[in-house]
């Protein structure tokens, strides 16, 4: 999953919020050693984002999707189809939320903001630059998605071809947009389930 998805799967606690959106910024293991000093919360948000990607990878209706997109996309099919998501996400996000999507990413701007010292310092160009640029909102449409792509597609040279991503998404949006409402409810029950478990463990010791 992309972006959006991971923030919004992790709840309402503010560390669990940012140690899953700069989830992919942090490497290495999670060691008690590593993280003795870190907000318990921010290391939860960062083992749950770890959990999503690897729930997802492994589900078997995301695997259907993507070996469909690879036909068109071949190894970048797994990027496309996570991005492909947040954009169902973001499209029909009033079925996940009861406040708009522009409320829901503004405040979650702000709370970004406010923890910037958690961002990794090789993240924060990009954070800023899809806080000024409001990336999570752009989500929502066909243009938006296509700009995203057309940004990855920049950030390494092998990722130069999901440039073309937009061509499937747009050839068989009903397809992907089916798949995406197949897995989302597993892997928000999935993803409540973790943090419900890492919750108790720390209260637990």
């Amino acid at each position: 999953m992309n972006f959006l998805a991971h923030i919004l799967l992790s709840g309402e606690k503010p560390g669990v919020i940012m140690g899953n959106y700069v989830g992919d910024f942090v490497k290495g293991r999670l060691t008690e050693e590593k993280t003795a000093l870190w907000n318990p919360d921010f290391v939860l948000g960062l083992k749950l984002h770890r959990f999503i990607d690897f729930y997802t990878d492994k589900h078997e209706i995301v695997q259907e999707a993507v070996d469909v997109a690879s036909l068109a996309l071949g190894r970048l099919a797994g990027i496309a189809v996570d991005i492909y998501f947040d954009y169902f996400l973001a499209r029909y996000f009033a079925r996940f939320r009861e406040e708009s999507l522009a409320a829901y990413t503004h405040g979650k701007y702000a709370l970004i903001e406010e923890n910037e010292h958690l961002v990794p310092p090789g993240m924060v160009p990009m954070v800023r630059s899809m806080i000024r640029q409001d990336w999570l909102t752009g989500y929502a449409t066909l243009e938006g998605i296509d700009l995203t792509f057309s940004r990855l597609s920049r950030r390494a040279e092998f990722l130069a071809p999901v440039a073309g991503a937009m061509h499937e998404l747009r050839a068989h949006e009903e397809y992907y947009c089916e798949k995406f409402f197949a897995f989302f409810p597993d892997l928000q029950n999935a993803s409540a389930e973790f943090r419900l478990q890492g919750q108790n463990q720390a209260l637990h010791g």
